[in-house]
């Protein structure tokens, strides 16, 4: 390629990196995560009506859940992407999984994503989930935008709201908008940057509301809306310009200052002013680390990572999905491009754009978009695939689980199918797959966020792979890898009210049945090193079953 067509070519993915904002929602079970996500879709034409979530009766089931179990029990589960145009930006939202159960596979999705929403119900405020997740978007610098929900139902004051999220997680905050009124009086939002009034009316079920839009000096604003309720926000207005915190992007962008917003998406009532000014203040894709530094998006090499693998995606063909976040120049079908882990090169002849379960053959795809590709067992959780001279973006972490279960294999002659589903589970990353250091002990042991993630293995053994299986709990909640490796375990001699095991990476791993437990050991073995986080392995095959 010569020199111009180089230049060209930047220019290009250039202008497509500045369409692209890519996001993630951050959210604790009921928050409203589903409904939010379906209203954007529906802002951003992508479905032409929204249904709520719920898992009885004939009423419509969310077009971000598919797999059979989200649909028994009305929940999001995996997590899956949705690529949607909304004015002349291109948006890749990443839907992760709101159920407290599924945190381990939203973990990873962030890892893909350039900015996170974090979606507050308003009479609850900061629940646990959220804080976990918020420590995972912390921990990479992620840029944090809160949306207040459920303004239209009963709940609590917004300046309390606002100073939990700032005491309690350490995060400035900043209103880009402020409520007027709450609960059954909840009329519409303060534009803080515009110094407009947004008023909005009920929409239809699943319909786009219609917003009026009137300047904050507008003489005959009363006639609008009770003046109670403007004086009201108007007051609360005038002490955040007094003691709360001042607009700097670099702030956000580095995540120091979350933007907040108000509004509920089960009424449309903020949705579409929340979509505006994200798109605004969002980071756009941004360069990203690996073994030869830092990568820009407008790299002219094209490169991605693997971040999140799938399996039966469609039972009917038994198929298997890796999904690729696209980091630097620009993905074209049918191209071929080197695999990090293993230096071969591989032909991309069918990416697939996925929406719920619906899928498109996809021409190209630029920094921030995320591919589907068909995955015949050669992808691992973190490989990179490159165009050009070696690449090597840094792995994905593990997390800690909190719940452990021996999966046991009740019939013998199924052993086959029983490990070929446990490895298909294990490489999907939906749960830790760890084993005893025993060798005649043959059976894995399942390490999970939540209770529900068994299950689901369970439920996707029985059905996807035509096996049987039992779960016999474990009496550990905390896991912790041994920095310094199989060399200072063996120097420890006996452990008690504790279990040493290895994960798939053989490394070795400790597991203690509760904070006290370890924090004991941590008392006796001073100079020995834990990790609640471990990554993951770049370049070695892992162990299967």
């Amino acid at each position: 390629m010569g020199t111009n067509d180089q230049n060209i070519n930047t220019e290009i993915i250039s202008d497509e990196v500045n369409k692209r904002r890519n996001f993630a929602i951050i959210s604790h079970p009921d928050a409203g995560k589903t409904t939010l996500t379906e209203k954007l879709l529906l802002y951003g034409g992508a479905i032409q009506q929204a249904g709520a979530v719920k898992a009885r009766g004939n009423q419509r089931k969310a077009t971000s859940d598919w797999m059979e179990l989200e649909k028994q029990r009305g929940i999001s589960i995996t997590s899956t992407v949705l690529q949607f145009e909304y004015e002349e930006s291109v948006i890749n939202l990443l839907d992760t999984p709101g159920h407290q159960d599924f945190s381990e596979d939203t973990y990873r999705t962030l890892a893909a994503a350039d900015n996170a929403v974090m979606l507050e119900d308003a009479a609850k405020g900061l629940e646990p989930q959220t804080r976990k997740l918020f420590e995972v978007c912390k921990m990479r610098k992620i840029p944090i935008f809160t949306f207040i929900n459920k303004m239209d139902r009963p709940g609590r004051e917004p300046l309390t709201l606002l100073d939990e999220i700032e005491s309690e997680l350490g995060l400035a905050t900043i209103p880009i908008n402020w409520p007027i009124g709450s609960g059954d009086q909840f009329r519409g939002v303060i534009d803080r940057l515009t110094k407009e009034v947004i008023l909005f009316d009920k929409a239809a079920r699943g319909k786009q509301s219609y917003e009026k839009r009137i300047k904050l000096d507008e003489q005959n604003l009363s006639n609008y809306l009770e003046e109670n309720l403007l004086n009201n926000a108007l007051e609360e207005l005038e002490v955040l310009d007094e003691a709360g915190a001042s607009f700097d992007k670099e702030k956000i962008y580095c995540g120091e200052l979350t933007p907040v917003f108000f509004g509920s998406a089960m009424t449309n009532f903020g949705v579409r002013p929340f979509l505006d000014k994200f798109l605004n203040l969002a980071k756009k894709p941004s360069s990203r680390n690996s073994n030869n530094g830092n990568i820009e998006p407008t790299f002219n090499e094209f490169s991605g990572f693997v971040f999140k693998l799938q399996a039966n995606m469609d039972p009917k063909h038994r198929d298997r999905v890796a999904f690729i976040r696209v980091c630097s120049g620009r993905f074209e079908k049918d191209m071929s491009v080197k695999h990090s882990r293993t230096g071969k090169v591989i032909r991309l002849s069918r990416p697939q754009k996925i929406f719920g379960k619906d899928r498109e053959v996809v021409d190209d795809a630029y920094p921030g978009d995320v591919i589907g590709l068909n995955n015949p067992g050669m992808f691992s959780i973190g490989d990179t695939l490159y165009t050009g001279n070696h690449i090597e973006y840094e792995g994905i972490p593990c997390f800690s689980p909190e719940i452990f279960s021996w999966l046991r294999n009740p019939n013998p002659s199924a052993f086959k199918n029983f490990r070929k589903g446990v490895n298909e589970l294990r490489e999907e990353g939906a749960v830790q797959i760890l084993y005893d250091i025993d060798e005649s002990k043959r059976d894995p042991i399942l390490a999970a966020v939540g209770q529900l993630q068994l299950e689901v293995v369970k439920h996707r053994l029985k059905n996807e792979y035509g096996v049987d299986s039992i779960l016999e709990s474990m009496p550990y909640q905390i896991a912790r890898w041994v920095s310094e490796g199989w060399s200072s375990v063996d120097e420890l001699g006996r452990v008690f009210n504790c279990k040493i095991v290895k994960d798939c990476w053989n490394r070795p791993v400790i597991l203690f049945k509760n904070e006290w437990n370890l924090n004991q050991f941590l008392e006796d073995q001073p100079k020995l090193n834990l990790n609640k986080v471990a990554p993951v392995v770049s370049g070695v095959e892992p162990i299967d079953l």
